[in-house]
């Protein structure tokens, strides 16, 4: 396979593309350039690590393999990158000699958010089908099994190619009225809006979409904004997580770029705290609000028991006008990290962050409602079962974590 060596940036902003800039790669380092029609519009894809300049602009080695964080935020990762991968070993193509531009070149335009790739010359693609939830589920555990090539991996990864995250999951269409669901693509039909449902790991509870979904409310009743979300019950009676896609508005994207891609913070091995997240926002969004927000999801994770709350898991969405806001929470779920600790520090503590460490945050940055914030979560989080009942939680998985929730000493 020939490697690719340059690739056009795009950015899909309100039925627009805007010609961004130019990827290119010399060796093993690759090189990124704004085009000057861009830098007229005064448009700031990537405000900490690549603000607009003239200049040629060489990103390092660590943590994303030379890309600046704003274009690995569009390559999938976890579930995404192994469909990827075991869709071109299925068609004869070493994915393990793969570049970050020849990934970028398979993304192309199905990425998340708004930035779109147009590599210098076309590279293979298939089309995804109709489908069915229980085939794709049932085929996504053949693959994280290890089994071969399954009869819809090419569907399997237009469906969930794209998208990041351990748990396999795809992308669909989705028409509330009719209840009815259909293959993803970039522009759906009227009535349809662009969802992403989740599949169970092999490693997780019977209930986990049940978890989730219980989860979701519960942050909801804390305050904490997140995108729509709802159970899908599949024809064998089995229940999916989905939830309504915040990058975009009808088809109109908006560009996404994580907290892990804005500061340049290598999420599997991180020392990111609440803080630095808090910071980031205030940048951003230049309002005490976003501080807020921050705080309010820290608490949450915190008392929740949320360990999986990577930089990877905390995003900003920038609208055509340039304006920055922090994203809707996502991926709220009972979760221990691979360490066993919080994967965000919460004023310096991992292993066990209290409203002790939380208040040393909101103190820290002045927020005069933090105290209240924060035991507002809290009492949320401790009507635990309720939630859990309302949402079809087992008995045995409910007091699980019940168990967990009730020993944490926050």
């Amino acid at each position: 396979m020939e490697h690719v060596k340059k690739i056009r940036v795009g950015l899909l902003l309100q039925g627009e593309e805007l010609e961004l800039g130019e990827l290119v790669s010399d060796a093993r380092t690759i090189y990124f350039k704004y085009y000057t029609s861009f830098i007229k519009r005064g448009l700031e894809i990537s405000p900490l690590k690549l603000r607009l300049n003239d200049g040629v602009n060489q990103a390092t080695p660590i943590p994303f393999d030379g890309l600046f964080g704003v274009f690995a935020d569009s390559l999938p990762d976890g579930w995404g990158a192994l469909l990827l991968d075991r869709t071109l070993t299925a068609n004869g193509i070493d994915a393990n000699n793969l570049t970050p531009l020849d990934r970028l070149a398979y993304v192309g335009n199905t990425g998340m958010g708004a930035l779109v790739y147009k590599p210098e010359y076309e590279v293979p693609n298939t089309n995804a089908t109709n489908f069915e939830l229980d085939a794709m589920a049932k085929a996504s555990q053949q693959i994280l099994g290890g089994t071969e090539t399954t009869t819809v991996l090419d569907e399997l990864y237009q469906l969930g190619g794209s998208s990041g995250g351990a748990r396999p999951k795809i992308l669909v269409g989705y028409n509330r009225r009719t209840r009815h669901l259909i293959s993803h693509t970039a522009q759906l039909p009227a009535g349809y809006a662009h969802w992403l449902i989740k599949f169970s790991s092999m490693y997780d509870s019977r209930d986990a979409a049940q978890v989730e979904y219980a989860y979701y409310q519960m942050a909801l009743a804390a305050g904490i904004d997140m995108s729509e979300s709802r159970l899908f019950k599949s024809r064998s009676g089995v229940v999916y997580f989905g939830t309504k896609r915040f990058d975009r508005v009808g088809n109109t994207r908006l560009h996404l770029h994580s907290a892990a891609g804005m500061m340049h913070d290598n999420f599997r091995l991180s020392n990111l705290d609440y803080g630095h997240l808090m910071d980031c926002a205030f940048t951003l969004e230049r309002d005490v609000r976003a501080i807020e927000k921050v705080l309010r999801l820290a608490a949450f994770n915190a008392f929740a028991h949320n360990r999986d709350d990577h930089s990877k898991n905390f995003s900003f969405l920038m609208d055509a006008q340039g304006k920055w806001r922090f994203a809707p929470a996502y991926d709220l779920t009972f979760s221990s990290a691979s360490h066993g600790m919080q994967s965000t520090m919460v004023a310096g503590e991992s292993a066990r962050p209290t409203t002790k460490h939380l208040l040393e945050l909101a103190n820290y940055f002045k927020l005069k409602n933090g105290a209240a914030i924060i035991e507002q979560v809290r009492a949320v989080v401790n009507n635990w079962t309720r939630f859990a009942d309302a949402c079809g939680v087992s008995k045995q998985t409910k007091g699980r974590i019940a168990k967990v929730l009730g020993g944490l000493g926050v």
